[in-house]
């Protein structure tokens, strides 16, 4: 019982609770409430949107604090935005440049044929970059301003006419053009040659008259207007004799002509009119013709026949043939006049070809020339050797030979003549 009593009367005591980790301060975006609703969530209620919104379950946190964001530096944003503008630029200028260039070589390299190019007193940049295009010299007009004015000389162009060439460089063309020099230039017509060569041969092969005027730079139009051109203040000189209906064939004498570069195709055939003048002149060739029973239009007619008849010193000897055949009333018996005709219409060579051209057909004289005699030719027909041949021919190793009879003739063509006799 004592010690019962002296047992200390135990006291109800409520349960000391366990210790308890700080609470945090609620902080706005963070959970909030008393101890009891920390404690037991599940039995809060739900009194506002504000507090719902506060416990929504298990889902990240969201904060309504400000988002601080990366600012970009004035230089690093230029950077962003110029950089690629630059590159395009630079790749643009690049083109440009290549572009440019490129436009300033030369039109076409391996043409070395000159142009006539005229340019106009007062003529602006705009308008000689344009004749220079329309000629063919140069490949951009747009090229040769932009390199005329970064040269500083776009106001330094001169008038004047000029001989160019597609194989000059734009740079060549302008320094022509600064200069203002006009050029001399030379054109060469050859003895022999025929107005125009219609055979097949290569055209830088033809000696007439036209392919030589057109390597010259002259077109096909300046050509034909110079071949048509009014000469009658020659009537009382060269074209003495000359029928009105006749064309220049014989008359454009063989030599080179040094000519100024605005010289017209007109131009250079009144020079050759000029110098034919004078080496008949000077050799008194119209008498002499007179002479031989010619006029001076037989004798440039029969001048012709023997330029293509020789081939070396045997022009009188030739002519002498001609002239003792001519008195007796027999044919020429000239291959090359039916060769003329034939080709001079485009048609095949025929020994039997129907023309008053064909002295293998017809006596006497053709109906006018045949080809531009040479001096050479000329002087023999004025004075041809004093022999009493009748025959000749060219044999296959170019040598001519002559006779005075027939049997001698055929004997000529046995031994000499194996291969050229053959041909029409």
């Amino acid at each position: 019982m004592d010690d019962f009593r002296r047992r200390p009367v135990n006291k109800v005591r409520q349960p000391t609770p366990a210790p308890q980790p700080p609470q945090p301060t609620p902080q706005q975006g963070q959970l909030g409430g008393t101890q009891e609703q920390q404690l037991f969530p599940q039995t809060q209620t739900l009194e506002s949107t504000e507090t719902s919104s506060s416990v929504q379950s298990p889902s990240p946190v969201q904060s309504d604090a400000p988002v601080k964001k990366r600012r970009i530096s004035k230089a690093k944003l230029a950077l962003i935005i110029i950089g690629p503008l630059l590159s395009l630029a630079g790749a643009a200028f690049a083109a440009t440049w290549f572009w440019y260039t490129a436009q300033l070589a030369p039109v076409d390299e391996a043409n070395t044929d000159k142009v006539v190019v005229s340019i106009e007193s007062g003529s602006t940049p705009s308008t000689i970059a344009d004749t220079l295009k329309e000629s063919g010299v140069i490949r951009d007009q747009t090229a040769f301003l932009w390199y005329t004015r970064f040269e500083g000389v776009q106001n330094n162009l001169q008038a004047g006419a000029y001989r160019l060439s597609p194989s000059e460089s734009t740079r060549e063309i302008v320094n022509h053009l600064v200069s203002g020099k006009v050029d001399m230039f030379n054109v060469t017509l050859y003895p022999g040659a025929t107005l125009v060569d219609a055979t097949d041969t290569a055209d830088d092969k033809k000696l007439d008259v036209t392919s030589a005027l057109k390597r010259a730079g002259y077109t096909q139009e300046e050509i034909a207007a110079g071949l048509a051109a009014d000469y009658s203040d020659y009537a009382n000189t060269l074209f003495q004799d000359r029928p009105a209906t006749a064309d220049l064939e014989g008359y454009i004498f063989g030599e080179t002509y040094r000519m100024p570069s605005d010289a017209t195709v007109e131009d250079i055939l009144r020079a050759s009119f000029d110098q034919f003048w004078s080496v008949i002149e000077e050799n008194d060739l119209v008498a002499k013709f007179e002479a031989q029973g010619l006029n001076l239009y037989q004798g440039i007619t029969m001048a012709s026949i023997i330029q293509r008849e020789s081939g070396g010193d045997d022009k009188e000897e030739i002519a002498q043939v001609f002239y003792t055949r001519y008195r007796g009333g027999q044919q020429l018996g000239s291959d090359v006049t039916y060769q003329y005709i034939a080709d001079k219409l485009g048609e095949n060579r025929d020994i039997n070809f129907d023309s008053p051209y064909n002295t293998r057909r017809y006596a006497g004289l053709p109906p006018g020339p045949i080809s531009a005699p040479g001096e050479n030719a000329l002087i023999a027909t004025g004075t041809p050797a004093n022999t009493d041949y009748v025959f000749f021919l060219s044999g296959d190793d170019d040598v001519t030979y002559f006779a005075r009879t027939l049997e001698e003739h055929e004997a000529n063509i046995r031994n000499h003549c194996q291969q050229k006799c053959q041909i029409i």
